[in-house]
């Protein structure tokens, strides 16, 4: 990965993010990948053709901070993660309660070998 990394924890992630909205950077997408018990997620921006990544690790059991207040297109991304490896986001504009990608009866966490949940109803 080129550019510029910067790291950020559950408290400043939202805050980073407004900076990079701020400075007039362009989101990306986001890339997600586990790492033991934790879920580690890449924040990608671009600024004439320069990119920097905003990198959190976290519990994969805790709600992480949505960002789809600053950039209400992440939306799109943090439903995508929240059906793919079961992780909540505190904050989501607009949450498809894990059906962005799943049909309802879908128990299995794609991702996540070892987590199942109950069916939707």
């Amino acid at each position: 990965m080129q550019g510029k990394v910067i790291d950020v924890t559950l408290d400043t992630v939202v805050g980073e993010v407004m900076n990079m909205k701020n400075d007039g950077q362009r989101l990306v997408t986001f890339s997600t990948y586990q790492e033991g018990d934790k879920i580690g997620i890449l924040y990608h921006f671009d600024k004439n053709l320069e990119t920097t990544h905003l990198r959190l690790l976290a519990d994969m059991d805790k709600p992480i901070p949505s960002v789809s207040g600053v950039y209400f297109a992440a939306l799109l991304v943090e439903n995508e993660i929240r059906d793919q490896w079961n992780v909540e986001f505190d904050g989501l504009v607009l949450d498809f309660n894990r059906t962005l990608l799943l049909d309802p009866e879908v128990t299995q966490v794609p991702l996540v070998s070892n987590v199942k949940i109950e069916p939707k109803k």
